[in-house]
């Protein structure tokens, strides 16, 4: 019975906000005349269960369990830790909150202002419009948010929100957010898609990203220049349902901790973009979702001690599965080509709890952060990022015209396949290292293929299980012990 009479009054309110006929020109607007009511349903309030940390600091999630991981494999990372500020969760029902302005029809506007100090509001809402905006300015300034999952998930409290299939393009705006949960400019939903194009976005406070899209939403984002200063606040941020994001050109900067450059529960793509996480890793990516690269420039700094994932391993590059629900359980994908990563903190690249392909094409790597070059590993549990023991990362590594540098450890539950190709040249080590729970060993820890025209250079003696090399080893005294036994030396 509440469930129906919410739809009932929510049909209720959408048909008084349609006969309202809404401005979408206002410079001013009454929030009171204007916000659209969603009705809650209550009975999701006293929810306590929390789910498992995920590394960037997305913090709790919904009731909803996450599935089984496969074969004991399960249990990535994924948000860093609790929320800031101690946000409730537990809503699994559709939250958008209220919009101190709703576009609902079909136009154009120029120059307008939109504002929002109200509680779960959005400063601007686009709903199931075709709509173009045009040198607009979008500041919400104040308003508390009652739930992070809402905000994350649904767009409730950001500072624009699209959604219901709404077609949005947006040039030449200044998007502001200084309150908690506000991200700056959301696509919700199958079938909504933002193309927003020389504009400025800017928000202040945690939780709350440049460009979020989940629920299979779409945004197209060109020369954009996006900055975000709070705790958990990815500049280029994606969560539940995931969608699709293309960016091409501008500047993405992060400053808060446990803020990627780039998170990613979706298949995004960045051509030509410099991307900074100036007190966080670089690049995330949760589950079954791709990160695909191309001529950028990529740095990060995570922090070795803010943040609770850190705890597990510091890097430059995450790929994981958090076990929250928010992303499929899959293969992960890394692609980059061209450009730069550098690192400034630890390992380059951790993978726990997931299976990877990783391709990296012609691309500068500098790892000042004194960590190994990759790292393939379980981990110990403890924010629950699978079982301890058999959560490990399964990578398969492809680089192609690529130097490498560095270690590379993989421990006895996990798995890497190394290839060569191309005329790569790798100067490092491959270890096979204890998994530090005690898990079974699996077989084909490391199997190493080297192809024509490539080398390997080592600096230490390796342990591999298994080398199929039809380039260059350049030994320098040091051996190669496979698993059979066999001792490989100049």
């Amino acid at each position: 019975m509440k469930r129906l009479l919410a739809v009932l009054c929510a049909a209720a309110l959408t048909l008084s906000v349609a006969a309202c006929g809404a401005s979408s020109t206002d410079t001013t607007t009454d929030d009171t005349s204007t916000a659209v009511s969603v009705v809650e349903d209550q009975s999701q309030e006293n929810n306590t269960q929390q789910p498992p940390e995920r590394p960037d600091g997305e913090g709790q999630k919904s009731d909803e369990q996450p599935p089984a991981p496969p074969d004991g494999e399960g249990g990535g990372p994924g948000e860093m830790g609790d929320p800031p500020g101690g946000f409730g969760g537990g809503s699994t029902e559709v939250d958008q909150g209220s919009a101190a302005t709703e576009i609902t029809e079909d136009s154009t506007v120029s120059g307008t202002t939109y504002t929002s100090t109200g509680d779960d509001e959005n400063a601007l809402r686009v709903t199931g419009a075709t709509v173009t905006l045009d040198g607009i300015t979008v500041d919400k300034s104040a308003g508390a948010s009652s739930n992070a999952e809402t905000g994350d998930f649904y767009g409730m409290n950001a500072a624009l929100l699209a959604t219901d299939g709404a077609q949005v393009t947006i040039t030449d705006a200044t998007i502001t957010s200084s309150t908690q949960n506000g991200n700056g400019v959301f696509s919700y939903g199958s079938g909504t898609v933002v193309t927003i194009s020389d504009s400025t976005i800017t928000t202040t406070a945690d939780n709350s990203g440049g460009i979020q899209t989940t629920g299979g939403g779409t945004t197209n984002a060109t020369n954009l220049t996006v900055e975000t200063s709070g705790s958990s606040s990815a500049a280029i941020r994606s969560d539940r349902g995931g969608g699709t994001v293309n960016v091409n050109g501008g500047t993405y900067t992060s400053n808060g901790y446990n803020s990627p450059a780039v998170y990613s529960t979706a298949d995004i793509t960045v051509s030509d973009a410099v991307l900074t996480a100036n007190n966080s890793e670089a690049l995330v990516i949760e589950g079954e979702n791709a990160i695909t690269l191309m001529d950028c420039t990529v740095s990060g700094n995570m922090s070795s001690d803010k943040g609770s994932s850190s705890d597990i391993n510091v890097h430059n590059i995450m790929i994981y599965q958090s076990m929250s629900g928010d992303a499929k359980d899959g293969t992960s994908s890394l692609s980059v080509t061209g450009g730069s990563i550098t690192g400034n903190n630890g390992d380059m690249i951790y993978v726990t709890n997931t299976a990877c392909t990783i391709e990296l094409t012609g691309v500068t790597l500098v790892n000042n952060g004194g960590g190994n070059l990759l790292t393939v590993s379980g981990n110990d549990a403890s924010h629950g990022w699978g079982t301890a023991g058999a959560n490990g990362g399964d990578v398969t590594f492809t680089a192609s015209a690529q130097t490498l540098e560095g270690a590379i450890v993989v421990d006895s539950i996990s798995t890497l396949a190394l290839t060569l190709r191309d005329g790569s040249s790798f100067t490092g080590t491959i270890n096979i290292v204890d998994n530090a729970e005690d898990g079974a060993a699996v077989d084909n820890n490391a199997a190493v293929t080297i192809e024509a025209g490539s080398t390997w250079t080592l600096t230490d003696n390796c342990t591999i299980t298994s080398l199929d090399n039809q380039g260059t080893i350049v030994f320098n005294g040091y051996t190669i012990t496979l698993a059979d036994g066999t001792v490989l030396s100049d």
